[in-house]
């Protein structure tokens, strides 16, 4: 599917970053993220040849940032959405600062809800004079498909994620657009370090791929999951009794302190 503009937030490093060098030239870019200086230098890479690439400084955890990114992603008259911004914290919620708790909630959860009901009037519309689809990708993860003691915040916020981008999907079935939840497992990023983990102890994707098999994904699935060994776990934590789940995911990510 060929995108005219499109939307990446949390696109200054990571997958971010692989999902605006994964879309095609013709696609324009409009990346945000709190990053100024890997913003630019990301604009300046991919804006050779006359490419249309517009920067938005600013911090999803605020509401005059999210708007910002709605009032930028309007003008800038995007047809695909990628919510890609997340942000994580290894420890107990009893342990974790309420600030960084409610900053997960608010860039998880809140960003994507506002970003995408802000923008879904407008992608539908230019879909329907357009005659083509439009899309929107939301990373959500395979921590939405368990409780995660230790990953409390983050694990729901992601089900949550999950679960919202299904429902839309549906609700949307009849429109002219695709909607996908994209669930990469453990990913070579900067999100372990920022979420204080040491040894994530895990064989990791790389961001490229994610983003890769993403759009490839898009218009396909409702909901994919990066790689055949996360796959085959989402599966069985669907399955596997909670209270058993839980304990073995506790006992797993206690290594990663």
């Amino acid at each position: 599917m060929a995108y005219q503009s499109a939307l990446i937030t949390g696109a200054s490093s990571g997958i971010g970053t692989a999902f605006a060098r994964a879309l095609p030239r013709s696609t324009a870019l409009l990346l945000t993220g709190r990053d100024r200086d890997r913003l630019n230098a990301l604009a300046q890479e991919l804006g050779l040849n006359g490419r249309q690439v517009r920067t938005v400084v600013a911090d999803l955890t605020d509401a005059e940032g999210r708007y910002a990114v709605i009032g930028a992603a309007e003008m800038a008259k995007v047809d695909l959405v990628i919510n890609n911004a997340g942000l994580g914290q290894l420890g107990r919620v009893a342990d974790n600062s309420e600030l960084r708790e409610m900053e997960m909630v608010q860039v998880n959860i809140a960003a994507p809800v506002e970003i995408t009901r802000g923008l879904l009037p407008m992608l539908l519309r230019h879909a329907h004079e357009s005659g083509n689809r439009a899309g929107i990708i939301n990373v959500a993860s395979t921590a939405a498909f368990a409780p995660m003691p230790l990953f409390a915040t983050y694990a729901a916020s992601k089900t949550f994620l999950l679960n919202y981008t299904e429902a839309l999907a549906e609700e949307m079935a009849q429109e002219p657009i695709n909607i996908l939840a994209l669930c990469p497992g453990a990913t070579e990023t900067r999100f372990f370090e920022r979420a204080g983990v040491e040894k994530p102890g895990m064989t990791m994707h790389s961001a490229e791929r994610v983003a890769q098999e993403g759009l490839r994904a898009l218009g396909q699935e409702r909901v994919h999951v990066v790689g055949p060994t996360n796959y085959l776990a989402s599966i069985a934590m669907r399955l596997l009794p909670r209270r058993f789940l839980t304990a073995a995911v506790e006992t797993t990510l206690q290594k990663w302190k």
